[in-house]
Protein backbone atom coordinates (compact mmCIF):
# COMPACT_ATOMS: atom_id res chain seq x y z
CA UNK A 1 0.00 0.00 0.00
CA UNK A 2 3.03 2.31 0.15
CA UNK A 3 2.83 3.13 -3.56
CA UNK A 4 -0.91 3.87 -3.40
CA UNK A 5 -0.58 6.00 -0.27
CA UNK A 6 2.21 8.02 -1.87
CA UNK A 7 0.05 8.64 -4.93
CA UNK A 8 -2.98 9.64 -2.84
CA UNK A 9 -0.87 11.99 -0.74
CA UNK A 10 0.37 13.66 -3.93
CA UNK A 11 -3.23 13.91 -5.16
CA UNK A 12 -4.53 15.53 -1.99
CA UNK A 13 -1.89 18.22 -2.39
CA UNK A 14 -1.97 18.63 -6.17
CA UNK A 15 -5.27 17.23 -7.47
CA UNK A 16 -7.26 19.34 -9.92
CA UNK A 17 -10.59 20.90 -8.98
CA UNK A 18 -12.79 20.12 -12.00
CA UNK A 19 -16.54 20.83 -12.04
CA UNK A 20 -17.48 17.19 -12.65
CA UNK A 21 -15.71 16.26 -9.42
CA UNK A 22 -18.06 18.37 -7.31
CA UNK A 23 -20.40 15.39 -6.97
CA UNK A 24 -20.69 11.71 -7.87
CA UNK A 25 -23.33 12.41 -10.49
CA UNK A 26 -22.82 9.73 -13.18
CA UNK A 27 -24.27 12.02 -15.86
CA UNK A 28 -21.57 14.64 -15.25
CA UNK A 29 -18.80 12.06 -14.99
CA UNK A 30 -19.94 10.35 -18.20
CA UNK A 31 -20.28 13.69 -20.01
CA UNK A 32 -16.80 14.81 -18.93
CA UNK A 33 -15.22 11.51 -19.97
CA UNK A 34 -16.78 11.59 -23.44
CA UNK A 35 -15.77 15.23 -23.97
CA UNK A 36 -12.20 14.61 -22.79
CA UNK A 37 -11.61 11.69 -25.16
CA UNK A 38 -9.02 13.01 -27.67
CA UNK A 39 -9.37 16.47 -26.07
CA UNK A 40 -7.20 18.41 -23.63
CA UNK A 41 -8.88 19.41 -20.36
CA UNK A 42 -8.52 23.15 -20.92
CA UNK A 43 -10.15 22.83 -24.33
CA UNK A 44 -12.90 20.57 -23.01
CA UNK A 45 -13.87 22.63 -19.93
CA UNK A 46 -15.97 25.26 -21.76
CA UNK A 47 -17.72 22.50 -23.70
CA UNK A 48 -18.60 20.72 -20.45
CA UNK A 49 -20.03 23.97 -19.08
CA UNK A 50 -21.94 24.54 -22.33
CA UNK A 51 -23.52 21.09 -22.23
CA UNK A 52 -24.49 21.37 -18.57
CA UNK A 53 -26.06 24.77 -19.27
CA UNK A 54 -28.04 23.52 -22.28
CA UNK A 55 -28.64 19.95 -21.10
CA UNK A 56 -28.53 19.92 -17.26
CA UNK A 57 -29.76 16.32 -17.07
CA UNK A 58 -29.51 13.20 -19.17
CA UNK A 59 -33.23 13.55 -19.89
CA UNK A 60 -32.69 17.06 -21.26
CA UNK A 61 -29.92 15.79 -23.52
CA UNK A 62 -32.07 12.89 -24.71
CA UNK A 63 -34.91 15.27 -25.61
CA UNK A 64 -32.68 17.66 -27.57
CA UNK A 65 -32.56 17.92 -31.35
CA UNK A 66 -29.48 16.20 -32.79
CA UNK A 67 -28.45 19.27 -34.78
CA UNK A 68 -28.43 21.33 -31.58
CA UNK A 69 -26.26 18.71 -29.88
CA UNK A 70 -23.83 18.79 -32.82
CA UNK A 71 -23.84 22.59 -32.76
CA UNK A 72 -22.92 22.61 -29.06
CA UNK A 73 -20.15 20.12 -29.87
CA UNK A 74 -18.84 22.18 -32.80
CA UNK A 75 -15.07 22.59 -32.65
CA UNK A 76 -14.28 19.49 -30.58
CA UNK A 77 -13.88 17.17 -33.56
CA UNK A 78 -14.49 13.41 -33.60
CA UNK A 79 -18.19 14.13 -34.07
CA UNK A 80 -19.13 10.47 -33.66
CA UNK A 81 -18.64 11.13 -29.94
CA UNK A 82 -21.47 13.68 -30.00
CA UNK A 83 -23.77 11.37 -31.93
CA UNK A 84 -23.01 8.50 -29.54
CA UNK A 85 -23.54 10.87 -26.59
CA UNK A 86 -27.02 11.73 -27.84
CA UNK A 87 -27.85 8.09 -28.61
CA UNK A 88 -26.75 6.94 -25.16
CA UNK A 89 -28.72 9.66 -23.39
CA UNK A 90 -31.85 8.38 -25.15
CA UNK A 91 -30.96 4.81 -24.19
CA UNK A 92 -30.50 5.71 -20.51
CA UNK A 93 -33.89 7.43 -20.48
CA UNK A 94 -35.64 4.68 -22.45
CA UNK A 95 -34.13 1.58 -20.84
CA UNK A 96 -33.02 2.76 -17.38
CA UNK A 97 -35.65 5.38 -16.48
CA UNK A 98 -33.09 8.17 -16.75
CA UNK A 99 -30.68 6.61 -14.21
CA UNK A 100 -27.28 5.36 -15.35
CA UNK A 101 -26.80 1.61 -14.80
CA UNK A 102 -24.84 0.74 -11.68
CA UNK A 103 -22.75 -2.19 -12.88
CA UNK A 104 -19.63 -2.15 -15.02
CA UNK A 105 -21.10 -4.73 -17.39
CA UNK A 106 -24.28 -2.72 -18.02
CA UNK A 107 -22.29 0.48 -18.52
CA UNK A 108 -20.22 -1.27 -21.19
CA UNK A 109 -23.38 -1.93 -23.19
CA UNK A 110 -24.00 1.79 -23.65
CA UNK A 111 -22.97 3.12 -27.06
CA UNK A 112 -19.69 5.01 -27.00
CA UNK A 113 -18.80 3.66 -23.55
CA UNK A 114 -15.69 1.49 -23.50
CA UNK A 115 -13.61 -0.04 -20.73
CA UNK A 116 -12.13 3.31 -19.69
CA UNK A 117 -15.39 5.27 -19.41
CA UNK A 118 -17.24 2.38 -17.78
CA UNK A 119 -14.41 2.03 -15.24
CA UNK A 120 -14.47 5.76 -14.50
CA UNK A 121 -18.23 5.85 -13.86
CA UNK A 122 -18.23 2.58 -11.90
CA UNK A 123 -15.36 3.62 -9.64
CA UNK A 124 -16.10 7.33 -9.13
CA UNK A 125 -19.89 7.13 -8.84
CA UNK A 126 -20.49 3.64 -7.45
CA UNK A 127 -17.22 2.87 -5.59
CA UNK A 128 -16.59 -0.26 -7.64
CA UNK A 129 -12.94 -1.46 -7.94
CA UNK A 130 -12.49 -1.00 -11.69
CA UNK A 131 -9.20 0.58 -12.74
CA UNK A 132 -9.14 3.14 -15.54
CA UNK A 133 -6.51 2.84 -18.25
CA UNK A 134 -5.88 5.88 -20.44
CA UNK A 135 -2.79 7.53 -21.87
CA UNK A 136 -1.87 9.02 -18.51
CA UNK A 137 -2.15 5.68 -16.74
CA UNK A 138 -0.15 3.93 -19.47
CA UNK A 139 2.61 6.48 -19.10
CA UNK A 140 2.88 6.36 -15.30
CA UNK A 141 2.77 2.58 -14.96
CA UNK A 142 4.99 1.68 -17.93
CA UNK A 143 7.64 4.08 -16.65
CA UNK A 144 7.48 3.09 -13.00
CA UNK A 145 7.38 -0.67 -13.62
CA UNK A 146 9.52 -0.60 -16.77
CA UNK A 147 6.92 -2.21 -19.04
CA UNK A 148 8.18 -2.26 -22.64
CA UNK A 149 5.19 -4.00 -24.23
CA UNK A 150 3.68 -1.63 -26.85
CA UNK A 151 0.65 0.05 -25.31
CA UNK A 152 -1.30 0.05 -28.58
CA UNK A 153 -1.48 -3.74 -28.59
CA UNK A 154 -3.99 -5.97 -26.80
CA UNK A 155 -1.19 -7.50 -24.74
CA UNK A 156 0.03 -4.06 -23.66
CA UNK A 157 -3.45 -3.06 -22.55
CA UNK A 158 -3.92 -6.32 -20.63
CA UNK A 159 -0.62 -5.90 -18.77
CA UNK A 160 -1.33 -2.35 -17.65
CA UNK A 161 -4.97 -3.11 -16.83
CA UNK A 162 -3.80 -5.97 -14.62
CA UNK A 163 -1.25 -3.74 -12.89
CA UNK A 164 -3.78 -0.97 -12.29
CA UNK A 165 -6.36 -3.48 -11.03
CA UNK A 166 -3.86 -4.87 -8.54
CA UNK A 167 -2.95 -1.40 -7.29
CA UNK A 168 -6.57 -0.28 -6.82
CA UNK A 169 -7.38 -3.01 -4.32
CA UNK A 170 -7.82 -1.79 -0.77
CA UNK A 171 -8.14 1.93 -1.60
CA UNK A 172 -11.01 4.20 -2.57
CA UNK A 173 -11.29 3.34 -6.29
CA UNK A 174 -12.68 6.65 -7.54
CA UNK A 175 -10.06 8.73 -5.76
CA UNK A 176 -7.27 6.37 -6.82
CA UNK A 177 -8.27 6.52 -10.49
CA UNK A 178 -8.50 10.30 -10.48
CA UNK A 179 -5.18 10.56 -8.68
CA UNK A 180 -3.44 8.32 -11.21
CA UNK A 181 -4.89 10.25 -14.15
CA UNK A 182 -3.92 13.61 -12.63
CA UNK A 183 -0.41 12.40 -11.85
CA UNK A 184 0.10 11.40 -15.47
CA UNK A 185 -1.46 14.58 -16.82
CA UNK A 186 0.42 17.06 -14.64
CA UNK A 187 3.53 15.37 -13.24
CA UNK A 188 4.57 12.32 -15.26
CA UNK A 189 3.94 14.17 -18.53
CA UNK A 190 4.84 12.99 -22.06
CA UNK A 191 7.58 15.59 -22.39
CA UNK A 192 9.62 17.15 -19.61
CA UNK A 193 8.17 15.06 -16.75
CA UNK A 194 8.98 16.38 -13.28
CA UNK A 195 11.35 13.54 -12.42
CA UNK A 196 13.58 15.80 -10.30
CA UNK A 197 10.79 16.08 -7.69
CA UNK A 198 8.88 12.88 -8.25
CA UNK A 199 7.82 10.96 -5.11
CA UNK A 200 8.45 7.69 -6.99
CA UNK A 201 11.87 8.64 -8.30
CA UNK A 202 14.02 6.15 -6.34
CA UNK A 203 12.13 3.06 -7.49
CA UNK A 204 11.00 4.18 -10.95
CA UNK A 205 12.53 1.78 -13.47
CA UNK A 206 12.45 4.30 -16.32
CA UNK A 207 14.20 6.95 -14.23
CA UNK A 208 16.83 4.72 -12.67
CA UNK A 209 17.70 3.23 -16.08
CA UNK A 210 17.56 6.63 -17.84
CA UNK A 211 14.79 5.36 -20.09
CA UNK A 212 12.01 7.85 -19.35
CA UNK A 213 11.90 9.29 -22.90
CA UNK A 214 11.48 5.80 -24.39
CA UNK A 215 8.42 4.76 -22.39
CA UNK A 216 5.67 4.02 -23.06
CA UNK A 217 6.36 2.13 -26.30
CA UNK A 218 4.01 2.37 -29.28
CA UNK A 219 4.01 -0.08 -32.17
CA UNK A 220 4.10 1.62 -35.57
CA UNK A 221 2.23 4.75 -36.60
CA UNK A 222 -0.86 5.27 -38.70
CA UNK A 223 -0.05 6.84 -42.04
CA UNK A 224 -1.51 10.30 -42.53
CA UNK A 225 -3.66 10.64 -45.65
CA UNK A 226 -3.62 13.85 -47.72
CA UNK A 227 -6.96 15.07 -49.08
CA UNK A 228 -7.70 18.06 -51.32
CA UNK A 229 -11.02 19.85 -50.77
CA UNK A 230 -12.52 22.60 -52.92
CA UNK A 231 -15.58 24.25 -51.34
CA UNK A 232 -17.91 26.34 -53.50
CA UNK A 233 -19.42 29.42 -51.86
CA UNK A 234 -22.59 30.17 -53.83
CA UNK A 235 -23.89 33.74 -53.48
CA UNK A 236 -27.56 34.12 -54.39
CA UNK A 237 -30.07 36.98 -54.34
CA UNK A 238 -31.17 38.53 -51.04
CA UNK A 239 -28.11 37.42 -49.07
CA UNK A 240 -28.55 33.70 -49.56
CA UNK A 241 -26.11 30.83 -49.98
CA UNK A 242 -26.04 27.02 -50.04
CA UNK A 243 -25.20 24.45 -47.36
CA UNK A 244 -25.48 20.70 -47.71
CA UNK A 245 -25.37 18.04 -45.02
CA UNK A 246 -22.68 15.38 -45.12
CA UNK A 247 -24.39 11.99 -45.16
CA UNK A 248 -21.52 9.64 -45.93
CA UNK A 249 -19.64 7.98 -43.08
CA UNK A 250 -16.26 9.37 -42.14
CA UNK A 251 -15.18 12.81 -41.03
CA UNK A 252 -17.85 15.42 -40.25
CA UNK A 253 -20.76 12.97 -40.57
CA UNK A 254 -24.10 14.87 -40.40
CA UNK A 255 -22.39 18.27 -40.22
CA UNK A 256 -23.08 20.95 -42.83
CA UNK A 257 -20.71 22.27 -45.45
CA UNK A 258 -20.60 24.29 -48.64
CA UNK A 259 -20.86 22.22 -51.85
CA UNK A 260 -17.65 20.23 -52.09
CA UNK A 261 -15.41 18.90 -54.81
CA UNK A 262 -12.57 16.57 -53.81
CA UNK A 263 -9.60 15.81 -56.05
CA UNK A 264 -6.94 13.10 -55.69
CA UNK A 265 -4.10 15.58 -56.21
CA UNK A 266 -3.30 19.13 -55.20
CA UNK A 267 -4.54 20.68 -58.42
CA UNK A 268 -6.48 23.85 -59.27
CA UNK A 269 -9.50 22.88 -61.40
CA UNK A 270 -10.81 24.88 -64.34
CA UNK A 271 -13.60 27.37 -63.46
CA UNK A 272 -15.98 25.33 -65.65
CA UNK A 273 -15.73 22.43 -63.18
CA UNK A 274 -16.73 24.76 -60.35
CA UNK A 275 -19.67 26.04 -62.41
CA UNK A 276 -20.76 22.49 -63.19
CA UNK A 277 -20.92 21.79 -59.44
CA UNK A 278 -22.91 24.98 -58.93
CA UNK A 279 -25.61 23.91 -61.40
CA UNK A 280 -26.66 21.16 -58.98
CA UNK A 281 -27.96 23.90 -56.68
CA UNK A 282 -28.49 27.09 -58.67
CA UNK A 283 -28.87 28.68 -62.10
CA UNK A 284 -27.24 31.64 -63.78
CA UNK A 285 -23.81 31.11 -62.28
CA UNK A 286 -20.94 33.42 -63.24
CA UNK A 287 -18.03 35.37 -61.71
CA UNK A 288 -16.13 32.30 -60.57
CA UNK A 289 -13.14 33.20 -58.39
CA UNK A 290 -10.62 31.30 -56.30
CA UNK A 291 -10.72 32.89 -52.86
CA UNK A 292 -7.44 31.50 -51.50
CA UNK A 293 -4.74 30.44 -54.01
CA UNK A 294 -2.76 29.01 -51.07
CA UNK A 295 -4.71 26.20 -49.38
CA UNK A 296 -5.72 26.24 -45.75
CA UNK A 297 -4.16 23.19 -44.10
CA UNK A 298 -6.39 21.47 -41.54
CA UNK A 299 -4.88 18.54 -39.63
CA UNK A 300 -6.97 15.69 -38.28
CA UNK A 301 -5.70 12.60 -36.47
CA UNK A 302 -5.03 10.54 -39.60
CA UNK A 303 -5.76 13.03 -42.35
CA UNK A 304 -4.36 16.31 -43.57
CA UNK A 305 -6.84 18.44 -45.49
CA UNK A 306 -5.77 21.04 -48.05
CA UNK A 307 -8.75 23.36 -48.41
CA UNK A 308 -9.60 25.85 -51.14
CA UNK A 309 -12.64 28.12 -51.29
CA UNK A 310 -14.25 29.27 -54.52
CA UNK A 311 -16.92 31.95 -54.90
CA UNK A 312 -19.69 31.95 -57.49
CA UNK A 313 -22.51 34.47 -58.02
CA UNK A 314 -25.83 33.06 -59.22
CA UNK A 315 -29.19 34.43 -60.32
CA UNK A 316 -31.31 31.91 -58.44
CA UNK A 317 -30.86 29.09 -55.88
CA UNK A 318 -33.17 26.09 -56.20
CA UNK A 319 -31.71 23.63 -53.70
CA UNK A 320 -30.36 23.80 -50.12
CA UNK A 321 -30.85 27.57 -49.93
CA UNK A 322 -30.29 29.28 -46.60
CA UNK A 323 -30.16 32.90 -45.45
CA UNK A 324 -26.63 34.01 -44.67
CA UNK A 325 -27.74 35.58 -41.41
CA UNK A 326 -28.96 32.11 -40.30
CA UNK A 327 -25.78 30.25 -41.22
CA UNK A 328 -24.45 30.18 -37.66
CA UNK A 329 -27.38 28.04 -36.55
CA UNK A 330 -26.03 25.09 -38.54
CA UNK A 331 -23.38 22.74 -37.09
CA UNK A 332 -20.28 22.92 -39.29
CA UNK A 333 -16.65 21.75 -38.99
CA UNK A 334 -14.42 24.19 -37.11
CA UNK A 335 -12.41 25.04 -40.23
CA UNK A 336 -15.63 26.17 -41.93
CA UNK A 337 -16.79 28.03 -38.84
CA UNK A 338 -13.59 30.07 -38.95
CA UNK A 339 -14.01 30.76 -42.65
CA UNK A 340 -17.66 31.77 -42.25
CA UNK A 341 -16.81 34.18 -39.44
CA UNK A 342 -14.19 35.93 -41.55
CA UNK A 343 -15.81 35.76 -45.00
CA UNK A 344 -19.32 36.80 -44.00
CA UNK A 345 -18.15 39.03 -41.14
CA UNK A 346 -20.41 37.22 -38.66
Amino acid sequence: MIWQNTLLEWYHQNGQDYPWRASKDPYRVWLSEIILQQTRVQQGLPYFDRFIENFPTVAALAAADEEWVLKCWQGLGYYSRARNLHHTAKEVVRSYDGVFPKTFEELLHLKGVGDYTASAIASICYDLPHAVVDGNVFRVLTRYFGVATPINTSQGFKEIKALATKLIRGVDPGTFNQALMDFGAHHCTPKKPLCHRCPFQKKCVAYTTQNVANLPVKQGKTKVRDRFFHFVIISGPNQTTVLEQRTEKGIWHKLYQFPLLEFPKNTVPEPKIILDKTTSFATGGDHVALHNPIPIVHKLSHQKLYIYFWTVSVESIQKNKIAIDKINSYPVPIVLENFISEFFNL
